[in-house]
């Protein structure tokens, strides 16, 4: 497998800190903007880890207590500290910190799994370190999910024969490092009929390309994250186009953040299609797509 090191997408994080006083950190395309904490309304029936709404602009806009949604000890100061306005899969929405502290320019092989360990109570998707101080990179989706999982939208049950044939042909590898994410792509798989296999890394999924090849579970489509530790989904994208056995397989690049912003970055590193998350239906119409795709390259 070539070595992408010297390759390796450039990443800007956004470091705060809560309580405690720890490093965290989130990617800056997550953030439209960073605010000091403005008059809340507390809503009576709110999930308890949400201190409230915001008027932002004349929109309404969640505050999120991350302290406590992560379970961290609250801020000294419940009315200071600032709000980070995050906006990803297809919401926006405020976490109130302590203080954001910089941002900082790494590369995203700097960004190393989770301590071995963590488990599913972790709030983390990777580690770094900054001035040789450790930072630990904020799982967002996993917030945002445990206070409003998204509603489950009506999934096609009855695809067209069509459809639902070639799909049922096609071997299917979803790779994300969030748990969250994972399990709703493949709760619409499976809504579907559709067994899938899953990596939480790229390298985990390599791995899991070459013990299928040659088997009559090969993998022909890849729906992969782009924002993972270690190897990002540019760089894993590039990766299978540049080895011979793999540079045939459809990719979807499977994304949190704005897919207008990451499209010319996913066709340039040979990206099939991006689709921001989560929306059920529009994964599975990409799918269709793919299989379709596959369908064709192979009769």
């Amino acid at each position: 497998m070539a070595s992408h090191n010297a390759r390796a997408d450039s990443l800007s994080l956004l470091l705060f800190t809560l309580r405690s006083g720890k490093l965290m950190a989130i990617n800056l395309l997550k953030v439209s903007e960073i605010i000091p904490c403005p008059p809340l309304t507390k809503l009576p029936e709110s999930h308890p880890h949400v201190k409230g709404v915001a008027t932002l602009r004349g929109n309404s806009l969640s505050v999120i207590d991350l302290s406590r949604a992560i379970g961290e000890r609250p801020l000294e100061d419940p009315l200071g500290g600032c709000l980070i306005v995050t906006d990803i899969s297809r919401s926006k929405q405020g976490l109130h910190v302590q203080a954001v502290s910089k941002i900082v320019h790494c590369l995203s092989t700097d960004i190393k799994p989770p301590p071995f360990g963590s488990g599913n109570k972790s709030f983390i998707t990777g580690v770094t370190r900054v001035d040789n101080t450790l930072v630990q990179v904020l799982d967002i989706e996993k917030v945002i999910h445990g206070i409003a999982p998204p509603a489950h939208e009506p999934i096609i049950s009855e695809l067209n024969p069509d459809d639902a044939a070639v799909l049922a042909a096609t071997n299917i590898l979803v790779v994300d490092d969030s748990q969250v994410a994972l399990q709703q792509s493949v709760h619409t798989l499976r809504s579907l009929g559709i067994e899938c296999h899953t990596a939480r890394s790229a390298k985990d999924a390599i791995n899991t390309l070459l013990d299928l090849q040659g088997t009559d579970q090969e993998i022909n489509v890849v729906v992969s994250d782009i924002e993972m530790s270690e190897m990002d989904g540019f760089a894993f994208t590039r990766t299978l186009r540049e080895t011979p056995d793999f540079k045939h397989l459809y990719v979807l690049l499977h994304t949190s953040l704005d897919s207008a912003m990451n499209s010319e970055k996913a066709r340039l590193a040979g990206a099939n299609a991006v689709l921001t998350k989560f929306s059920s239906p529009e994964l599975t119409d990409c799918l269709i797509v793919a299989a379709r795709a596959v369908a064709y390259s192979e009769s």
